[in-house]
This record gives structure tokens, sequence and C-alpha cells, in this order.
């Protein structure tokens, strides 16, 4: 296994850096491996192992300073608040970044190495650590431009010499495929003139070259140290644009996955219990090449195409368009699995449904966010005029009726039913702080932060929060509690297992339904899922599914054999366990 590991990464080296250099870069590497392990005694067997997952994992998405409380570090509050209310049904932690940062909320890292101060320390994240699997992020696409590398750069450190990409005279970059409206480059001072600098997502994220090899080292060396501290899993943030190449699109391009196949070999090399996530907001054939061979890149790749299909779906009542893309879902080997959400830091991509959803009905998604108060954001398209990118909005509100004449409780039904379907998909799920507690937008936000993506990142206060949860009629408490009974039910059931298998089925255009089989055959589920604002009554018959008596595991109600037809009521779904 070393052995195979070793010959991937030189190979690699090869192809990134050439033969004379490629010796020369696996001897430093060699180093930072050693290092690691001499630092590092627990062995992979004495680390809680995050692969294979199964049933029982299950994520949280949040901010350090998610939760905060007076003359307390965030992380410490966030610690003492999730820990008690969590155990036992979330066992993995996203906690975003929580470095120094100029900008981008936490995004623009100004040292990979250190906690920010007004959050905690590293010891606050090894205490979140004892309770969760944590996953960090690794911001290695770009750095603060206030950082000491950019700095050290723009005043002639040579340490940094090329560890940037500067552009000179005026190369033809119209083919570069851009996630934002803002500059590609952007100009710093410097003795003696400028340095125009590719900045892909704004001018305070000054992008890294990678074809300097002391780039790949420094970032390596930062992931070794996350690992250090406690990573389970290692989020690759905004990697399809990792490498540039002028005359390229600059997204995806080999040397991408070259990078991160040295990333998942040294990782297996010095760190095997670490899984790697690739977070790349792309079109769906596009995203699931992060796997590579399912076996030498991403273990889990985020799926990205279910936010929005899911809102379509209920939008419009109809479950074709997700059931189609569902029933084509694959993973290339035990060794992978996808990654699914429905609401995260970000908005709701809209480049995934790209070839799934036609022009028409994505137009028709856009307006249903914005008749919600959502808000769009924008790319710069091919042809230079800017295209919708994201759907900024809190999901529930995004799931509300636009009219406002609702009842609450319906628009409950529906976002929790929304949470079934993400449940109830084969992988690991992923939950956002405020879906999971039940929070609304925050428009105001978007005026004081200046960024529509802050309409689903507001910051609460640990006193009204708990105050809040503790009334039983309040909408937090009543979707944490139907969420956390959903989380705790997915987890005690085998067929859930996200190596189990699935299969799609098609019984009614209102209906999103799947059989979902534990690994070693021994339990199934149907899962029903009614889309739409009426009853729907399924005649097929548990003689279709199997022949054999049901339980609901979601109602406790029981099916005979000889059952002709179930009906689902506006919004509810159905988990049918097939007994034995």
């Amino acid at each position: 296994m070393q052995a195979a590991l070793e010959l991937r990464i030189r190979e690699d080296l090869r192809f990134l850096y050439g033969a004379a250099n490629a010796e020369r870069a696996w001897r430093q590497i060699q180093a930072l491996v050693a290092g690691f392990r001499a630092q590092q005694p627990l062995t992979q067997s004495q680390r809680l192992p995050a692969w294979p997952p199964d049933e029982r994992d299950a994520i949280l998405v949040c901010y350090p300073d998610q939760v905060q409380e007076p003359g307390k570090p965030p992380l410490q509050t966030l610690a003492e608040f999730l820990a008690p209310r969590l155990e036992g049904v979330i066992n993995g932690l996203h906690l975003l970044p929580f470095y120094p940062a100029s900008s981008d909320d936490g995004f623009a890292v100004v040292d990979y190495h250190q906690v920010a101060p007004q959050l905690g320390s590293w010891a606050d994240v090894r205490r979140l650590g004892g309770s969760f699997r944590l996953m960090f992020d690794a911001v290695i696409n770009h750095v603060s431009s206030q950082s000491a590398w950019v700095q050290g750069f723009l005043a002639g450190d040579p340490r940094y010499a090329d560890y940037f990409i500067e552009i000179e005279g005026d190369p033809d970059l119209s083919g570069v495929v851009r996630p934002r409206t803002s500059p590609l480059l952007t100009s710093f001072a410097r003795p003696g003139g400028e340095a125009r600098l590719w900045t892909t997502f704004s001018a305070d994220q000054v992008d890294l070259n990678y074809r300097n090899p002391a780039v790949l080292f420094a970032v390596l060396a930062a992931l070794l140290f996350y690992a250090s501290q406690g990573a389970t899993y290692l989020r690759l943030d905004a990697v399809a644009y990792l490498w540039k190449q002028v005359g390229t699109p600059c997204i995806h391009l080999p040397q991408t996955h070259a990078v991160i196949r040295l990333f998942r070999a040294v990782l297996d090399l010095a760190a095997p219990h670490v899984v790697l996530v690739t977070e790349t907001n792309v079109p769906h054939a596009e995203n699931i090449a992060y796997f590579g061979a399912g076996e030498d890149e991403a273990q889990m790749v985020y799926n990205f195409a279910l936010p929005p299909l899911v809102l379509h779906s209920l939008y419009s009542g109809d479950a074709s368009r997700l059931t189609e893309w569902a029933a084509g879902l694959r993973t290339p080997g035990e060794r992978t699995a996808f990654f699914n959400f429905l609401a995260s830091h970000d908005g709701v991509g809209l480049n995934p449904v790209q070839g799934i959803l036609p022009p028409a009905e994505l137009e028709a998604l856009v307006s249903g966010v914005v008749a919600r108060r959502g808000l769009v954001s924008y790319k710069q398209g091919l042809d230079g005029a800017p295209a919708p990118y994201e759907l900024n909005v809190n999901y529930f509100d995004a799931l509300a009726d636009p009219g406002e004449s609702e009842p609450s409780g319906r628009q409950v039904d529906r976002f929790v039913l929304a949470h079934a379907i993400l449940l109830a998909l084969a992988g690991v799920p992923g939950v956002y702080f405020h879906s999971l507690f039940g929070s609304r937008g925050w428009p105001q936000g978007v005026t004081l932060r200046g960024s529509k993506r802050a309409i689903n990142r507001q910051k609460l206060t640990r006193q009204a929060l708990e105050r809040e949860l503790d009334q039983a009629q309040s909408l937090r408490s009543q979707v944490g509690g139907r969420l956390l009974a959903l989380l705790r039910l997915r987890a005690a059931h085998p067929a859930f297992h996200p190596a189990g298998t699935q299969v799609v089925l098609k019984f009614h255009r209102s209906i999103f339904a799947l059989q979902r089989t534990s690994p070693e055959g021994g339990e199934q589920v149907i899962c029903l899922h009614n889309l739409s604002t009426k009853p729907v009554r399924l005649g097929f018959g548990l003689a279709a599914i199997g022949g054999r008596a049901a339980l609901d595991l979601v109602s406790g109600e029981r099916f005979p054999d000889n059952q002709n037809s179930i009906e689902l009521q506006p919004y509810q779904f159905r988990w049918l366990k097939l007994q034995s």
C-alpha cells in the first residue's frame, strides 16, 4: 500500500513539475510526512475512523461564532450549546473558517495556522473535537491580500517569489470561467511599480500559484497541521479553480486533479483517517469527476444539484426531474459517498442544474425565490454578460408561502419533507445550523454586511436562541424537534447506510420514492414523499414492493401484506420498513 502511494505521488509530481524537479519535490514530501508521523504518536487504529460512514453519520454546518454570549470565546459557547443537544444524533461538525481572515466571513484567510483570537484557541477547537468529528475548511485556492505571503511577495521577499500569478501584458483571458462578476485581475502596489495578480473571487482573495512547488509544500504542511489539530474531514474550498493556464478555462484542469491526487496520497500515507471533501459548485457531471477513480481523489463530493432540484420539485409539485436525476446517481466505488445537503452558508447554486432543468424551469425557480424575498447573485457568463449563479435565501423562506396566507404548520411540514428527502438519499447528510434550528432569513444583514449571502448567515445570542427553543410552539422548537427526531430515526436503521443499495421508484409524478436496502440485505425501507399540495393515493399495494407487511417508521402505522393502496397527505412522507 505504501509503495503504491509513493509511486502515485512521484508520477503526479513528474506530471506537474517535470522529471528534473520531481525527485527533489518527492524528498521534500517525504520529509513532511516523516515529520508529521514523528509528532503524531496515535496510530490509525487508535483514532475514531470516519470511513466507511454508516447510517449514524450526519454533519452540522456551522460558523465558529454562530452562538454568542458576553465574556466568553464563541468556540467555547458553541461547544456548550451543541454537545448536549446533539449527542447521539449528529456526530460531525463542519466548523466554517475560524482562522484570522480579512473578509468573506472567514474565506480570505490571513494565516492558515492560527485560530482568530476573538473566536478562541486551538484548545477550544480540540474540545469540540472531543464531541464531534470535525471538518475544517482548507481554503487553498487563495489567501488574503493581508496575509504574510502576499505582503512578503509585494515587498520582494524571495521566500514568496512566484507564490502568486502575476499577469504582464494583455493576454486573452476571455475564456476563463468566472464564478463572480468582479475583475479577474487586481493591481497591487510594490516597490518599483505594481503587480497585477489573479483574483478569482475578490480583490482581497489572491490566488495561489501551484506551478511553484513551494506553494504545494506550504499547503500540504497546512493540511497535515489540520490533521494534527483534530480534523477528520478536510473540505477543499473552490478547488475546481486551483490551477491556472492562460488560454484555457482555468477550471477542472488535469493539473488540478493531479494536485488533489497528491493531497489524497500524502494524507493516506501520513493521516489515513482524514477524509477529503471537494466543494465544486459546477454542473453535476463535472462535479462528480472529483471522485476520481474512486480511491485516488475525494472520498466525498458535495451533491450540489440536490438543493435546487428539491426547491424546483416543491415549487412545481412534480418530482419528475428529481426522480430522473436521482435514478442516475452513482459513485465510483465503496470508498466514496455523496455529501448531501440542502442549505449551507452559501446560497443555492444554479450551475449544478445546468443541463438538468430546462431554461424555462430554471427561470421559474429563480422567480420563485425572488417572490419569497430571496436574492440572486450573478457570475460573468461566457459572453461577458452577467448570468444568475446563486440564489441567496434562507431555505425555510425559500419553501415558505409567498402570499403569507398558508398556516405555519403546513410550512413546517414542507420544510421537514425536504429534509426527509435529504436524509433518505444514499450518502452522508449535512444540515446547516439555521435549518436545524428553524431560523428565518436575515435581510437586514445584506445591508449591514454588504453581501447578499449574509441573508442566511445571522449570528445568534445563546440566551435568545435557547429561550425560543424552550418554547414548544415556536418555529425553532417545532423545526428543531422534528428534524432531530428524523435524524434519530435514520440513525437507527441500517437501510440508510451510505453503502446500502438505492433504487429510485416511479409511482406518481408528485411522489419521490426510493427503496433503500442495508448493505447486508437484512432491512428494506420504501421511502415515499408527497411533494404536492394534494393528497395522493398510490394504488400499487405492498405486493408490488415485496409482498410483505410494512411499518411506517415515521407515523408508527402498520400495513398488512395485502394492503392494496397507500395514501399520502400533502407534504406527508412515509418510510415503510418491510417486515421479514
